[in-house]
């Protein structure tokens, strides 16, 4: 997995669409937590966690950010692309 452009894992999109309410199903706790801490941490902090856990980090950048962040981490769900 690249660290400059991860892909993102069809797991790693249910978590975060979970994460944010939109479909998908649960981490386990301390996942749910990484999820929970990578959205609320500040620029900094985000970029540390999100060079350690890249995939992580681009699902919630993809979340939070992009227009169509919540469609495309629905379609990796159902099988339809891969980010």
């Amino acid at each position: 997995m690249s660290t400059t452009n991860p892909s993102i894992p069809a797991e790693v999109a249910a978590h975060v669409l979970n994460h944010y309410g939109r479909g998908g199903y649960p981490a386990g706790d301390w996942t749910a937590s990484l999820i929970s801490l990578i959205d609320r941490a500040d620029m900094i902090h985000r970029t540390k966690l999100t060079a350690t856990f890249p995939d992580y980090g681009a699902a919630i950048t993809l979340a939070k950010y992009d227009e169509e962040g919540i469609a495309t981490l629905q379609r990796i769900l159902r099988g339809e692309v891969a980010a």
